[in-house]
């Protein structure tokens, strides 16, 4: 506890629930946080990583090999903890890929920073040579990286196959990867300056369960997974003017509670027939406007619902409001709140189609710019996984096509990289030097996981890489179905340049941002869960600082 001499009496600066870690204690306790998280995800790496279960405390089951899903669905109680995983939501807001990588490649710079911390290297020199490695490595893969032509379908196929590939998507991964390249064509417009750019916002996902993933489907416009709510409306409209509703046909209700007293059946009489009346009125401005189609956010009275199919207007209630905001981008529609003051102007215009099959409604617009990819899979837990397999595919094709750099995968990038950081190192002078060959040597983390995931001899594997590599053969990674060391780029193992850069420098400074901390103080419990009762261990290491037994003991 902090305390201060003041004329012989000790001052207290903390309070007695307060807990200090300091220097090395507090080194070896973020250290050791930070590897535990780096150490959950390892094995789910590269294609024949394996999947993890995660059951929250609801009793709902998630079953995934995706990085950053695990780490956000695992119920982690500790600051340190949660550093590194904002690195893996990070690389997933940038990248869309590579939440794995970046994380292992983070936990594998804070094992052999702590080798260098045994050797009385300063925090400061490591940080230093970990920051220089980083941006040196960040221009070796510029350097590394290949241009391509954004029209080239066939290496768009490799870069998603690649993405996709030990996801539980292998099956079909050829069909899908055709589905996500027509996607974000269809999605992508060119800026004033004459670049790509994707716009992922107009490109909508759809599940749907009982069906092959091989059956899923690309849609030029929008999808409504909804039934007419009359029997006798049509199913179907060409040509239509469509009317996206966010209000209620239903009768108006008072905003303050009332009771009426009626003494007479006619007065109940009257009252009912108002609310007819107001019913009508609403469902004839709707006529009136145009409207073929309504797709309603609210609720339809039932009486308004036979108005309407009298009128031959096809309506759906209750549509989700992200569904009516992705239709107004596809029909060229506004969203009504009022209906009193809608015009003819907020109508959109497009086809609407019934697959009675599947109860759907299928919406086309005129030239519309978005698309929905409907995703289909035998069950839940199978179509969850492989929307999430689709998402990074999407997000890397994307990449892909707006920055239009790649590089071979299958871990020739990091064996390249280490290579040339180690022949960088000779450059540095003092000891930011070693942290810089530590920087190299933890890159190699990649290729040495692929091949432990494999099944094969990660030593073996690595010196055969090396080997290739100081040949002069740049794209020499592992395949991991045959264990043999090939060209992976001529092989289809293919990877957007922006992701691998971002997995760097994410990682470096995730490492870099736990190194600087030298103290650790509390106002209780270190965990960051304050709702439970139970008291954090003594200060003095990682094991008695509470929050990683709780939260990460059943995953480790």
């Amino acid at each position: 506890m902090s305390q201060r001499m003041q004329q012989g009496q000790p001052m207290i600066v903390m309070s007695e629930d307060s807990q200090r870690v300091k220097d090395k204690d507090a080194q070896d306790y973020n250290i050791s946080a930070a590897r535990a998280v780096a150490e959950a995800v390892r094995s789910t790496l590269g294609p024949k990583g394996m999947d993890k279960m995660l059951v929250d405390s609801m009793g709902s089951v998630t079953i995934t090999n995706d990085g950053v899903t695990i780490l956000q669905e695992m119920d982690i109680d500790n600051p340190t903890a949660e550093m590194i995983i904002e690195v893996a939501e990070t690389q997933e807001d940038e990248a869309g890929d590579g939440t794995t990588t970046a994380v292992a490649i983070a936990g594998e710079l804070l094992k052999n920073a702590e080798d260098l911390l045994e050797q009385e290297i300063h925090p400061t020199a490591i940080i230093k040579g970990f920051h220089m490695a980083s941006e040196q490595a960040r221009e070796e893969i510029d350097d590394i990286a290949q241009d391509v032509d954004t029209d080239d379908e066939e290496l768009l196929r490799s870069v998603a196959e690649t993405s996709m590939t030990g996801k539980g998507t292998e099956v079909n991964k050829e069909h899908l990867s055709q589905l996500i390249i027509d996607a974000v064509k269809q999605v992508t417009v060119e800026d004033d300056e004459g670049n790509n750019v994707v716009d992922l916002e107009f490109l909508n996902i759809e599940t749907q369960t009982g069906r092959s993933a091989g059956e899923s489907d690309l849609l030029e416009g929008g999808i409504v997974d909804k039934d007419p709510v009359h029997d006798n409306m049509p199913t179907e409209a060409t040509d239509a003017d469509i009317l996206l509703l966010n209000e209620a046909i239903e009768v108006e209700e008072t905003d303050v509670d009332t009771e009426v007293s009626v003494t007479d059946p006619d007065q109940l009489q009257k009252f009912l027939d108002r609310e007819e009346k107001q019913l009508r009125e609403k469902v004839d401005t709707i006529a009136d406007l145009g409207a073929d189609v309504v797709f309603c956010q609210k609720g339809i009275d039932d009486l308004a619902q036979h108005y309407l199919a009298k009128e031959g207007i096809l309506a759906v209630r209750r549509a989700k409001k992200s569904d009516l905001e992705f239709l107004s981008e596809v029909v060229g529609a506004n969203v009504v709140s009022d209906l009193e003051s809608a015009t003819e102007d907020d109508l959109g215009f497009g086809d609407v189609t019934r697959d009675d099959a599947d109860e759907l409604f299928y919406v086309e617009g005129e030239d519309a710019h978005g698309v929905t990819l409907l995703l289909r899979g035998s069950t839940d837990h199978v179509v969850d996984e492989l929307e999430r397999g689709v998402n990074d595919a999407l997000d890397v094709v994307a990449q892909t096509v707006s920055d239009g750099r790649v590089l071979a995968g299958g871990g020739a990038i990091e064996v390249e990289l280490a290579s040339r950081l180690r022949d960088y190192a000779d450059s540095v002078s003092g000891r930011e030097q070693l942290a810089v060959e530590a920087f190299a040597d933890s890159l190699e983390l990649v290729p040495r996981v692929l091949a432990e995931n494999a099944g094969l001899d990660s030593i073996d594997t690595l010196v055969d890489l090396r080997a290739a590599h100081d040949d002069g053969d740049v794209e020499a990674g592992l395949n991991v179905f045959t264990g043999d060391v090939e060209d992976t780029f001529e092989a289809g193992v293919v990877e957007p340049a922006h992701a691998k850069e971002q997995a760097v420098t994410s990682a470096a400074e995730a490492a870099n941002l736990v190194l600087k901390i030298d103290d650790i103080i509390s106002a209780g419990d270190l965990s960051t869960d304050k709702g439970g009762d139970e008291e954090g261990g003594a200060p003095g290491g990682a094991g008695g600082m509470g929050g990683m037994g709780g939260g990460m003991g059943g995953m480790m």
